[in-house]
């Protein structure tokens, strides 16, 4: 099985906080978490795989080419992606924005359809992004991100912020779309009980540093979750315990 993201050495450094020597794979066709508190370094690690952070150190690979600034451009049309909120003309519908961005990237027209068919909002095309609810606009986030048929997909907390219904509705987009399409995910939460719903692997990062990378079974294996899977790895780097 080849790797979709080869990341080695990765380092960034900021007056007050270093992301330090982050390495790990991810095979094509995995759902990959990246867990760790709110300022562990989680989106940082996501915007440099993107390109929009230049890393002090490491290397990236993405879908077999290195992200670097001769290369980023090509790479990114392999890979979509969902960094904080995403952006929207809200006096438009859904399909108008899709369009929009269809015509920009120079994807097939029949893409837009495909894409609303698999965040079911195929029924709401004709409606107004700014009436969606928040659930509706984190799937239209994921839509524009797929309009181009990537291969990869980097997500940064897809649930935040959402209620039960709409959790469910993009986690079930997520795994339908790694067991169907053989699409890679990497899945950046603080929500370990989210990330174990739907997870192949998962790194724990903390302060800037790593601390694990297992499989799910092999996290579950000698924890009851994956959020135990996390306390436990902090609580031996600590050497306390966190209440």
């Amino acid at each position: 099985m080849n790797n979709a993201l080869e990341i080695t050495g990765l380092t960034k450094r900021y007056p007050g906080f270093t992301l330090d020597h982050l390495s790990f794979s991810l095979p094509e066709g995995c759902i990959m978490g990246l867990i760790g508190e709110n300022g562990a370094g989680k989106s940082t690690t996501l915007k440099m795989i993107l390109g929009l952070v230049r890393p002090t150190a490491g290397s990236i690979r993405v879908l077999g080419k290195s992200m670097d600034s001769k290369n980023r451009l090509a790479v990114l049309r392999q890979v979509g992606s969902l960094i904080e909120s995403p952006s929207y003309y809200g006096h438009l519908t859904g399909e108008e924005n899709l369009r929009i961005v269809q015509t920009l990237r120079g994807v097939p027209e029949k893409n837009i359809r495909e894409v609303l068919q698999i965040v079911r909002l195929d029924g709401q095309r004709g409606k107004k992004v700014a009436h969606y609810s928040l659930g509706m606009k984190q799937r239209m986030g994921l839509a524009l991100a797929l309009l181009s048929q990537p291969e990869l997909m980097i997500l940064d907390e897809p649930t935040n912020g959402l209620d039960i219904e709409a959790t469910v509705e993009v986690r079930e987009i997520i795994l339908r779309l790694a067991k169907e399409k053989g699409v890679t995910f990497l899945v950046a939460s603080h929500l370990a009980s989210e990330i174990e719903k739907m997870c192949d692997k998962v790194l724990v990062l903390h302060e800037g540093e790593m601390l694990s990378f297992d499989t799910k079974e092999e996290a579950l294996r000698l924890h009851p979750s994956l959020e135990d899977y996390f306390l436990a790895k902090v609580r031996d780097k600590k050497g306390t315990v966190i209440l």
